[in-house]
Protein backbone atom coordinates (compact mmCIF):
# COMPACT_ATOMS: atom_id res chain seq x y z
CA UNK A 1 0.00 0.00 0.00
CA UNK A 2 1.23 3.47 -0.99
CA UNK A 3 -0.37 6.18 1.44
CA UNK A 4 -1.78 8.83 0.24
CA UNK A 5 -1.95 10.79 3.41
CA UNK A 6 -1.21 9.71 6.93
CA UNK A 7 -2.92 11.18 9.65
CA UNK A 8 -0.91 11.22 13.35
CA UNK A 9 -1.98 12.24 17.10
CA UNK A 10 -0.60 11.08 20.27
CA UNK A 11 -2.34 10.70 23.28
CA UNK A 12 -0.86 10.21 26.99
CA UNK A 13 -2.45 8.52 30.10
CA UNK A 14 -4.72 6.29 27.60
CA UNK A 15 -8.58 6.76 28.38
CA UNK A 16 -8.34 9.58 31.51
CA UNK A 17 -5.63 11.48 29.30
CA UNK A 18 -5.02 13.91 26.95
CA UNK A 19 -4.57 13.82 22.94
CA UNK A 20 -3.68 15.97 19.78
CA UNK A 21 -3.53 15.77 15.86
CA UNK A 22 0.33 16.50 14.99
CA UNK A 23 -1.46 19.14 13.70
CA UNK A 24 -2.51 20.51 16.68
CA UNK A 25 -6.35 20.72 15.00
CA UNK A 26 -7.78 18.07 17.20
CA UNK A 27 -6.71 18.84 20.82
CA UNK A 28 -9.13 16.56 23.39
CA UNK A 29 -8.96 15.69 27.00
CA UNK A 30 -10.35 11.84 27.68
CA UNK A 31 -12.46 10.46 30.52
CA UNK A 32 -13.65 6.76 30.96
CA UNK A 33 -17.73 6.87 30.72
CA UNK A 34 -19.80 6.81 33.95
CA UNK A 35 -21.11 3.33 32.37
CA UNK A 36 -17.62 1.94 32.40
CA UNK A 37 -16.71 2.67 35.71
CA UNK A 38 -15.18 5.92 35.06
CA UNK A 39 -15.28 9.72 36.26
CA UNK A 40 -17.11 10.84 32.92
CA UNK A 41 -15.57 13.88 33.31
CA UNK A 42 -17.62 17.34 31.23
CA UNK A 43 -15.56 18.93 28.23
CA UNK A 44 -14.02 14.75 27.83
CA UNK A 45 -14.10 12.71 25.30
CA UNK A 46 -13.35 9.08 24.49
CA UNK A 47 -12.30 6.81 21.87
CA UNK A 48 -15.57 5.35 20.99
CA UNK A 49 -16.78 9.35 20.46
CA UNK A 50 -13.84 9.49 18.14
CA UNK A 51 -14.58 6.71 16.21
CA UNK A 52 -18.05 7.17 15.81
CA UNK A 53 -17.62 10.44 14.18
CA UNK A 54 -14.54 9.57 11.82
CA UNK A 55 -16.70 6.67 10.79
CA UNK A 56 -19.81 8.85 9.83
CA UNK A 57 -17.69 11.25 8.01
CA UNK A 58 -15.76 8.36 6.09
CA UNK A 59 -19.47 6.96 5.21
CA UNK A 60 -20.88 9.73 4.26
CA UNK A 61 -18.08 10.52 1.62
CA UNK A 62 -18.61 6.81 0.75
CA UNK A 63 -22.51 7.21 0.08
CA UNK A 64 -21.83 10.46 -1.42
CA UNK A 65 -19.27 8.42 -4.19
CA UNK A 66 -21.78 5.78 -4.33
CA UNK A 67 -24.33 7.82 -5.35
CA UNK A 68 -22.38 9.97 -7.69
CA UNK A 69 -21.34 6.95 -9.51
CA UNK A 70 -24.57 5.30 -10.04
CA UNK A 71 -25.65 8.69 -11.28
CA UNK A 72 -28.34 9.26 -8.52
CA UNK A 73 -29.05 12.92 -7.37
CA UNK A 74 -28.93 13.03 -3.93
CA UNK A 75 -28.38 15.70 -1.07
CA UNK A 76 -25.96 15.78 1.69
CA UNK A 77 -25.77 12.23 3.42
CA UNK A 78 -26.19 12.49 6.93
CA UNK A 79 -24.73 9.75 9.04
CA UNK A 80 -25.58 8.81 12.35
CA UNK A 81 -22.53 6.41 13.76
CA UNK A 82 -23.26 4.36 16.61
CA UNK A 83 -20.38 2.85 18.41
CA UNK A 84 -21.18 0.52 21.08
CA UNK A 85 -18.75 -1.10 23.26
CA UNK A 86 -19.47 -4.38 25.40
CA UNK A 87 -17.75 -6.72 27.56
CA UNK A 88 -17.41 -10.80 26.68
CA UNK A 89 -15.57 -13.23 29.18
CA UNK A 90 -12.05 -11.46 28.31
CA UNK A 91 -12.08 -8.66 26.75
CA UNK A 92 -14.20 -5.79 25.01
CA UNK A 93 -15.04 -5.66 21.54
CA UNK A 94 -17.21 -3.09 19.67
CA UNK A 95 -20.31 -3.34 17.10
CA UNK A 96 -21.30 -0.12 15.34
CA UNK A 97 -24.76 0.74 13.75
CA UNK A 98 -25.14 3.31 10.85
CA UNK A 99 -28.11 5.37 10.85
CA UNK A 100 -28.25 7.44 7.12
CA UNK A 101 -30.30 9.52 5.22
CA UNK A 102 -30.19 11.97 2.32
CA UNK A 103 -32.71 14.65 0.63
CA UNK A 104 -33.38 12.81 -2.27
CA UNK A 105 -33.55 9.43 -1.32
CA UNK A 106 -36.62 7.13 0.34
CA UNK A 107 -35.37 4.94 2.56
CA UNK A 108 -35.06 1.62 0.40
CA UNK A 109 -32.91 3.57 -1.89
CA UNK A 110 -30.59 5.27 1.25
CA UNK A 111 -30.47 1.33 2.25
CA UNK A 112 -29.10 0.34 -0.66
CA UNK A 113 -26.53 2.88 -1.35
CA UNK A 114 -25.21 2.56 2.48
CA UNK A 115 -25.03 -1.27 1.44
CA UNK A 116 -22.82 -0.74 -1.11
CA UNK A 117 -21.22 2.29 0.24
CA UNK A 118 -19.89 -0.39 2.71
CA UNK A 119 -18.45 -2.12 0.35
CA UNK A 120 -16.21 1.01 -0.46
CA UNK A 121 -15.38 2.77 2.80
CA UNK A 122 -12.02 2.12 4.57
CA UNK A 123 -13.46 2.40 7.82
CA UNK A 124 -15.75 -0.67 6.70
CA UNK A 125 -13.27 -2.17 5.19
CA UNK A 126 -11.24 -2.44 8.54
CA UNK A 127 -14.44 -3.53 10.52
CA UNK A 128 -15.16 -6.29 8.11
CA UNK A 129 -14.55 -9.54 9.74
CA UNK A 130 -14.18 -8.08 12.79
CA UNK A 131 -16.55 -5.59 13.80
CA UNK A 132 -20.26 -6.25 13.62
CA UNK A 133 -21.84 -3.49 11.95
CA UNK A 134 -25.40 -2.57 10.94
CA UNK A 135 -26.68 -0.57 8.20
CA UNK A 136 -29.85 1.32 8.57
CA UNK A 137 -31.21 3.74 5.38
CA UNK A 138 -34.11 6.02 6.30
CA UNK A 139 -36.16 9.00 4.85
CA UNK A 140 -35.18 12.16 5.32
CA UNK A 141 -36.17 14.26 7.65
CA UNK A 142 -38.33 17.49 7.14
CA UNK A 143 -36.45 20.44 7.80
CA UNK A 144 -38.11 22.65 10.31
CA UNK A 145 -40.32 25.66 9.28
Amino acid sequence: MTPLYTAQATVTAGRNGHGQTSDGVIKADFSLPKEMGGEGKAGATNPEQLFAMGYAACFGGAVAMVARNQGKKIGAPTVTANVHIAKDETSFQLAVTLEGSAEGASASEMQSLMEAAHQVCPYSKATRGNVEVTLKGQEAKAAAA
